[in-house]
Order: structure tokens, then sequence, then C-alpha cells
């Protein structure tokens, strides 16, 4: 199952490399003299360049950060991420994840590492929020709203999204099945009630889980809604799905960065809540009272010495507690 996720993910490989060499090649002799530059160093260290900022890769080439964001656009892609997202398809099959790692941070200290780590979380997040579709965006939210059963899959390093999804899914309307086996036989038990009036929302990034895959085949034999939370438009998670929801995965260790899409999630959340706000609001009463009259949370929560505590503490932007 691993080897065919991984074979979907690299299929074009070739190709890419062939068409992004052979860009720079014939476009070498009409390029300004800092994009030549960035020509030879990108050739000469391909392999540490797919992993650079545009920062960084502007101060190794001796250019500015500005020459590396024209020279993205100026080989006919949409910024300096599409173009870095095809430097590192070159070198992603050729390195361990621990030969990705040494690249990247073998000198670099403590400091450094951090805010190398942060920065490039920073760009994720700013890529996702460039290349959203709020068309299927706003159909995800419609269509987990109308639906009777709400199932979400998501495994490996992915189940941790899929469980805060979930969690707040099960807050806000209930009717919510969290799909969690290590069986194919599991996944299916649990979904074998599945139908058109519900919705799986399917979750997975490079590599890509067959399980997840699976799941989502089934729902849409079953004539059921399939949202995909996935990384790309080539996304095997695409194949059953009607609505693609798409935020940047792309790691440089053995970690993933599942920050982009933890975030996308999180909107997700919030656009729902606000949908469905009486909704929402009856509900959590509700479950303040049972928590108040079972004293579900006296040894288990942290609360504010006093009022004045509670009055003075900043709202958040959405205008919660």
């Amino acid at each position: 199952m691993e080897g065919q996720s991984e074979q979907v993910q690299f299929s074009e490989e070739g190709a890419e490399e062939e068409n992004l060499l052979t860009k720079m090649r014939q476009r070498y002799e009409e390029m300004s003299r800092g994009q030549k530059a960035l020509i030879r160093y990108i050739t000469a260290h391909t392999d540490e360049t797919a992993f650079m900022t545009a920062a960084q890769l502007g101060a190794e080439a001796g250019v500015s950060e500005s020459t590396v964001v024209r020279f993205a656009g100026a080989l006919g892609y949409d910024g300096f991420p599409a173009f870095q997202r095809e430097l590192a398809h070159l070198v992603r099959t050729k390195l361990s994840s621990i030969g990705k790692m040494d690249m990247v941070y073998g000198n670099a200290s403590q400091s450094e590492i951090i805010n190398s780590v942060l920065k490039s979380d920073i760009e994720k997040i700013a890529d996702t929020m460039s290349n959203v579709d709020v068309a299927a965006f706003e159909a995800a939210v419609d269509t987990i709203i109308s639906a009777r059963d709400i199932y979400v899959v998501g495994i490996r390093s992915c189940a941790p999204l899929a469980g805060f999804l979930a969690f707040y899914l099960n807050m806000m309307f209930g009717r919510v099945h969290l799909i969690s086996t290590n069986s194919m036989t599991e996944l299916f038990e649990q979904m074998i009630t599945i139908n058109e009036k519900d919705v799986v929302i399917g979750i997975s990034f490079p590599r890509y889980s067959m399980r997840t895959l699976k799941a989502m085949e089934f729902a849409n034999d079953r004539n059921a809604h399939v949202i995909s939370i996935t990384d790309s438009v080539h996304s095997p998670m695409n194949l059953y799905s009607s609505c693609n929801l798409l935020a940047r995965s792309d790691n440089i260790s053995i970690v993933d960065s599942l920050v982009a899409p933890l975030s996308l999630i999180n909107s997700l959340v919030v656009a729902l809540c606000m949908k469905r706000t009486d909704r929402v609001i009856a509900q959590l009463e509700d479950l303040e009272r049972v928590w108040g009259d079972y004293q579900i949370y006296n040894q288990d929560e942290i609360d504010f010495v006093d009022e004045d505590s509670i009055r003075n503490y900043p709202k958040t932007i959405y205008g919660g507690k």
C-alpha cells in the first residue's frame, strides 16, 4: 500500500525535472545578470536550493529576495513556492529523510533551526491562503451542515487532524463518526450504514493513506458526499471527492508539517460555527449545564482566580470566551 501511494505521488518526477532544467537552459541568455547568477547557483546546488527560502537563496546566490521572486515568475511559475516545490521534487526521491535534515540543518544552531522551521511553516500557511478555493470551501461548509451523519477519516500522521476536526464537529452537530482503525475490514464495518444523506471528510497528505482512499471510494460508491482535505490537485484523494480543500504540507524532515492543514481545518470549524450560531450556542449551553451538574471539570481544569480576571481576559477575534 505504501509503495502504491508513493508511485502516485511521484509518477511525473522525470518530466518535472526535464521541464525545470530545460526552462532554465533555454531562458539563460535572455535573463538579467542576477537571474543568470541564480541559474548558475541552482544548477550547482540543486539539493540545497530545494529547501531554501527565497531570502536564503538570494543571499547564497548574491542577489536580492525580490530578484528570486521575479526569477520564478519569469520561468512561468505563480510564485516562489510553486518554483520551490518543483525543485523539491528533483531531490525528494534521492535523499532519505535524515539526509534531507542534514542537508538543511546539518550546520545550523538551535536558534537557526527554530527560526527556519517557523519561517517555513509561515510560508506554507501564506501559500495555502493565496491558493484557497473559496467556492470549494463554501461548498464544504454547506455540505457538512446539510448532512445527516458526518464521517471523518485520517490515518497515521493525519489522525490528530481528524481527531481535532471530529471533536469540534461533534460539539456543534453530534452525529460524528471518527474512523480510527488499523484494519480495512473494521473501516468498512464502521461505515456500513453510510448513504446519500451523509458526508465523509477524508484527510490525507504524502505519503497518502490507502485506507483513507478506500474509505472515500466506499462512500462514493454509496452515493455519500465526499470532501477531501489534501495537498494538491494531483492527490489521489481527489479521485472520489466532489469538494477538494487544499493545504500545503511538504516537509524537509521526518516530521510532516501539518500547520497549514490544521489552519485550514480551524477555518472550516469557525465557518461552520458562524453558519449555525444559534444551534452551536444552544449545544454548548447544554454541555455547560451537564458539566456543571456532574462536576466534570472540577478536578481537570484550571479556572481563573476571580471574576475580574475573566472580564479582563482578551476576547478572540471570533468573539468567543
